[in-house]
């Protein structure tokens, strides 16, 4: 016999699961453009363009520097026409800028012109991105209810990394049967299939409808410390996925898009089984020990030895990393009234693009100087300073 507890549970499980699944296949397939294009970016930049490894870090990096900086922009659009609107508009342009991909692999000119083509669809990627990521976070806590902001976080967050994870060997193998041309094809059909899926949803209520201007330092003010932990926890992840490719090559080995898939996977997987454990552990805690699995993840690719040892670090990265992102997330959005949640979700997820913005140019340098291996060396260093702030963090989530 069911209790009415358990059958209230159901209920709102079986809500959740429809309130947010059209939302997960909407960032889903916008992030495909970013997983399939990155390891074939840094190929493509380096291999065929002829360009330094410094050069792939800034292309890879300037899609997030251009979302960062846009970050709040697309929270007020959110907060004032709805999230809805935003994402419709930030989709077709996700595929206009794979247009600019496909151009810089077709158009008979010289690399650099080439490389400028690429970075101007980068840039327009990093616009897109802003828009439809944090209008699809908004619109679904405006589905399912704020108390359910830590699930929208994880089933978003799980939409994003499967995408990553399992766009980066698509990408390569697309790459390796039609070149970049190819790749550029897939990104620009993907978005368009995430268009269909999201002019079928009807729209949420707006709660920021008063167009009051809120200046970006009082909503960073109250999200800031979140938010450094998770740039920090995000290193490892952007020096993956620019430079682990190259790192591979280098080595003459292959697999590189199996390893960053084993980061996919071995996220996913933690999202499915463990979500509610920063509910149950508390938050703090949880971060704690997922950095402590992190560092020792990009320990285990510095040196590692062969491509099974890589896969092995690859996994535990995407383990360490995986419920940072929600955890934070809760901690930051609960500091914030409603009016201002669309502007707190895009200025928090803004700290995810600052740690892939700034990591490829600097990592970059690193690389030249000490071998690609140093990439994750770097994050070794960025989750280590990630755990000497959990003490601040764990007091900012206590109550007085």
């Amino acid at each position: 016999m069911i209790d009415a507890s358990s059958h209230t549970q159901f209920a709102s499980q079986r809500s959740a699961v429809s309130g947010l699944a059209p939302l997960v296949a909407i960032v889903f397939c916008g992030i495909l453009v970013v997983g399939a294009s990155l390891p074939a970016l840094s190929l493509y930049v380096h291999d065929e363009l002829g360009f330094s490894s410094f050069t792939v870090g800034w292309v890879i990096g300037i899609q997030s520097i251009v979302t960062v900086l846009t970050r709040h922009f697309a929270g007020t659009l959110s907060d004032h026409h709805g999230p809805r609107w935003i994402v419709l508009r930030g989709l077709p342009l996700a595929s206009l800028a794979a247009v600019c991909y496909l151009a810089s692999a077709l158009l008979p000119v010289a690399p650099g012109a080439r490389l400028a083509i690429l970075i101007a669809g980068r840039i327009l990627l990093g616009f897109a991105e802003s828009l439809f990521i944090t209008g699809t976070m908004s619109w679904g806590i405006g589905r399912i209810g704020v108390a359910r902001t830590g699930k929208v976080m994880s089933w978003q967050g799980i939409a994003m990394y499967a995408a990553l994870g399992l766009g980066a060997p698509l990408g390569l193998a697309v790459q390796s049967a039609y070149g970049f041309a190819g790749v550029a094809v897939l990104a620009m059909v993907t978005p368009l299939i995430a268009v269909a899926v999201a002019l079928t949803m009807p729209p949420v209520l707006v709660a920021g409808g008063d167009r009051v201007h809120v200046p970006v330092h009082r909503v960073l003010r109250l999200i800031w410390l979140p938010g450094l932990v998770l740039a920090l926890a995000t290193v490892p992840f952007a020096s993956m996925a620019a430079f682990l490719p190259l790192d591979f090559s280098a080595k003459g080995w292959a697999g590189a898009g199996a390893a960053i898939a084993c980061f996919g996977i071995a996220y996913v997987f933690v999202r499915l089984v463990a979500s509610d454990l920063p509910d149950r552990l508390g938050p703090s805690r949880v971060v704690a020990a997922s950095l402590a699995i992190e560092a020792i993840g990009q320990i285990v690719l510095w040196g590692a030895s062969s491509p099974a040892v890589a896969l092995v670090g690859a996994a535990l990265t995407g383990l360490g990393f995986s419920l940072i992102f929600p955890a934070m997330g809760v901690m930051a959005t609960k500091r914030v009234p409603a009016e201002l949640r669309g502007r707190a979700v895009g200025n928090f997820i803004a700290f995810f693009d600052v740690a892939i913005g700034l990591t490829g140019p600097v990592v970059g340098l690193l690389t030249g100087a000490m071998g690609y291996p140093s990439a994750f060396l770097a994050g070794v260093v960025a989750t280590i300073a990630a755990l000497a702030l959990m003490r601040p963090v764990h007091r900012m989530a206590t109550p007085a």
